[in-house]
């Protein structure tokens, strides 16, 4: 399984015409991840994107926002551990699909406890979205997938080279940002075949 995490500020090109690229391509799900808009601007690029995913039956995951997901009717949402402590469990429960990023096996459980349908687990390996921090490694990857009975899908330097490696430690998907927001749909429709 193949999830493209989104930001826009590292697509060279049109954002949404980049995310049509990522619904022919083939990616099994977008996390539209766009942590530096308002609730209200969010909310306005979502619905953009969910008409996109839509015409693509491309499973679109919104990001942080509850209530953004909630007016737009959408009943996928992924937060942040934190997030999703301080959400009320009913809103927690309301959505279909709960995602929650995670960094320990510990944090796994926990985000199991809380609903979760997957996490997401990293960072795994090296990746410039994160300069200077160390990767969490593979070991890492196999404590979490370990702990817990949900996918687990392994994110952070990610590339074609090292996604049958996180494969092999237990990871039922993978995450992909950078890389995502200016391959070509050719590009795409190939890492899915790996």
């Amino acid at each position: 399984m193949v999830t493209a995490v989104t930001n826009r500020k590292l697509c060279r090109g049109d954002f949404l015409e980049q995310i049509e690229v990522l619904c022919r391509g083939g990616v099994d799900w977008i996390i539209l991840r766009e942590k530096d808009m308002t609730e209200s601007e969010y909310e306005e690029l979502a619905g953009k994107v969910l008409d996109i995913c839509s015409k693509y039956d491309t499973e679109c995951m919104l990001h942080h926002f509850v209530q953004a997901a909630k007016h737009l009717g959408c009943d996928r949402i992924h937060l942040s551990l934190p997030d999703a402590r301080a959400t009320d469990p009913e809103v927690r429960q309301s959505f279909r699909v709960l995602g929650i990023s995670v960094h320990s096996a510990e944090k796994a459980v926990e985000a199991e406890r809380l609903g979760a349908a997957y996490v997401t687990a990293g960072h795994v390996y090296e990746t410039s979205c994160k300069p200077g921090l160390a990767p969490r490694g593979t070991k890492f990857l196999r404590e979490v997938c370990g702990s817990v009975k949900i996918p687990v899908h392994a994110i952070g330097g990610i590339t074609e080279q090292n996604m049958a490696e996180t494969f092999a430690c237990g990871a039922a998907g993978v995450c992909l940002m950078s890389a995502m927001m200016n391959m070509t749909e050719e590009e795409i429709a190939n890492l899915n075949r790996r």
